[in-house]
């Protein structure tokens, strides 16, 4: 196995509370339980020695690895083609329709052999709370346990495993129409050990859980010219979805870094208030109303738990059951991804002041009158609150949208976020028939939109900038006309979009900014940022410059991944980098192709 396999190279699977990252190799090389923000299990792309892995693939020198999934499923599928034969994986995790978290969770590993003789080999290498934990290792058979402070695991296969000192280890020669399989159970510590798998049981449950992905897929109304990527980035939307409580995670890694052998790797795995939210407005296009009045309603929560406390009603960031506290530390044990250390857990930029997110949360909780979502008196009050409290503080500098460590300052896009906030609330208001301060809130969305346009404005630039007083770029500004503060076919919007070509768009990808001409106290540099790209396409099919909205959509999809997925960011050589997959990258995908089809659709019906 490549010791580090590029980022790109992994399918993800998960059982909505959880997931795995599965090499093209075979290799699981990331699987963190029982929550997708728990300690890591196996964690090999952060140090192959020391992070642990869970390898089940065939043994040959000239063996050629090709993966899939079954169409519309989470099922992933690594087939391994050699001389002597052709074998496949199947792996995926039985999602849990309860609704509870529940500490077990299961990851079934089917191995089949579909041409000649195939060898399978097995090395399960668990290393737990990031390496940082001794376990002990018990084997008999087909059988062995993991125990570990706090959590112990179980590995299930339908033939032999021997211990090879702390991990174990097994192989399995299959001819074609024969299968096995080995099953991997995270519990409680003395949970009780799960049965001994058959192939018929292996199978009987891959059935379920096609017949799960499928179902749930068919309630898509996506009919557009993309359907099998805008259907795999919204099955990814849902395995980045903590069931229990509808929270979206912005990925299912930490540590994965902008920059190979930079600084810039963070811990991805908590729920932003800006992704989730946008993520509805995705999910209701594709008529997924249940997953976006889930988040709707955890948007709420935070809303209203903080009434009354003092201070900014939201933070940015939260665990996917709502607790606020991530402390940030760093796990200097760890060499990081091909050396890119240092690797974060937890995130420090939670405590920032972003004002932008009010306008992402308020747009969420706005598109709920599409699924019939009022307010309730007391969701109400709390809410009319937070609308009351940006009203008297949106007019402070802060981090903005990509959190840099470099002090605060009057971010445009913070400026306009809350415009948005402040028109959309008062959008509810009259919607809901809801008592509320709106002469204070016309009064400051009317202050924040002057004060937008007199000093977001670069003369030098001819173009809406990151912050006042400067002429660096943003491209976070590309959600300008989606909100409604202007018009797509605005001079002022088609100016700022002939500068972002110029200055922030190189071979249709997208920088969020330069760092060189706004220091964001990190060192090094980034590669473009791929929700950026998606909206742009958004942005030019809305300004009507259709045919270059295609030609830039159909270029960022040639950087997908060999599955469809994509991580946060583009490299200088085509490369994936950051946390995979992104949450925030296929929303945007979603976003950007259900724009361009209705613009296409309107071009070709005699629109422009």
């Amino acid at each position: 196995m490549d010791r580090y396999p590029p980022i790109a190279e992994h399918g993800l699977v998960g059982d909505l509370q959880c997931a795995a990252l599965v090499s093209s190799q075979g290799v699981v090389d990331w699987f963190a339980a029982p929550r997708f923000d728990s300690p890591s299990i196996f964690a090999a792309l952060l140090d192959h020695d020391r992070g642990g892995y869970f390898q089940l693939a065939a043994e040959h020198p000239d063996v050629v690895c090709k993966q899939l999934y079954l169409p519309d499923t989470a099922v992933l599928v690594t087939r391994f083609m050699s001389p002597d034969g052709v074998g496949e994986v199947l792996d995926f995790m039985p999602p849990d329709n309860s609704g509870a978290a529940t500490g077990r969770h299961t990851l079934v590993r089917v191995v089949r052999a579909v041409r000649g003789s195939v060898e399978f080999t097995l090395q399960c290498r668990p290393r737990f709370d990031y390496g940082r934990a001794g376990h002990r290792v018990e084997a008999d058979g087909s059988r062995a346990a993991f125990h570990a402070p706090g959590v112990d695991a179980h590995l299930r296969a339908t033939f032999p495993l021997e211990a090879d000192g702390d991990d174990v280890r097994g192989t399995v020669r299959l001819t074609a129409g024969e299968s096995g399989c080995a099953v991997f159970t995270v519990c409680e510590p003395g949970g009780e050990a799960p049965p001994a798998p058959t192939v018929e049981s292996a199978e009987e449950a891959l059935a379920k859980v096609t017949k799960f992905w499928q179902k749930w897929l068919r309630k898509s109304r996506y009919r557009g010219r993309w359907p099998e990527l805008v259907h795999r980035s919204v099955i990814t939307l849902k395995l980045l979805t903590y069931a229990p409580t509808g929270a979206l995670v912005a990925a299912a890694t930490m540590g994965l870094p902008e920059q190979v052998g930079g600084e810039r790797n963070w811990d991805y795995r908590f729920t932003w208030v800006r992704d989730g939210s946008l993520s509805v407005r995705a999910m209701l296009d594709l008529g997924f109303a249940e997953e976006a009045t889930a988040f709707i309603h955890w948007v709420v929560d935070r809303v209203r738990e903080r009434e009354g406390a003092g201070g900014e009603p939201l933070q940015i960031m939260y665990r996917v059951d709502g607790s606020p506290d991530l402390p940030e530390e760093t796990l200097d044990h760890l060499e990081g991804y091909r050396g890119s250390a240092p690797v974060r857990l937890g995130n420090g930029a939670a405590d920032q002041l972003q004002l932008d997110i009010y306008g992402e949360a308020v747009y969420a909780i706005a598109q709920g009158r599409e699924v019939g979502q009022q307010a309730t008196y007391g969701g109400w009050h709390s809410l009319a609150g937070v609308l009351d409290w940006l009203a008297d503080n949106w007019d402070r500098p802060d981090e903005g949208i990509w959190e840099t460590r470099g002090g605060r300052k009057d971010f445009t896009y913070s400026r306009v976020m809350s415009w948005a906030a402040l028109d959309h609330g008062m959008r509810l208001a009259e919607s809901f028939r809801r008592p509320a301060n709106v002469d204070k809130w016309r009064a400051a969305r009317d202050a924040v939109f002057e004060q937008v346009m007199e000093r977001g404005w670069s003369a030098k630039e001819q173009a809406f900038v990151q912050h006042y007083g400067g002429d660096v770029l943003d491209a976070s500004l590309l959600l300008m006309p989606r909100v409604g503060m202007l018009a797509p076919r605005d001079p002022m919007w088609l100016s700022t979009l002939d500068a972002m070509d110029r200055k922030l768009v190189s071979d249709s990808l997208v920088y969020r900014y330069d760092p060189a001409a706004s220091p964001d106290g990190l060192r090094g540099s980034e590669g473009t940022f791929s929700l950026c790209t998606f909206l742009y396409v958004d942005a030019l099919a809305r300004a009507g410059r259709v045919a270059q909205a295609r030609y830039t959509f159909e270029k960022m999809l040639t950087y997908a991944n060999h599955v469809g997925l994509f991580a946060e960011e583009v490299g200088p050589s085509g490369e994936q980098l950051g946390n995979f997959p992104q949450a925030f990258t296929h929303l945007a995908l979603i976003m950007a192709a259900t724009t361009l089809d209705e613009a296409l659709d309107a071009r070709q019906g005699g629109g422009r």
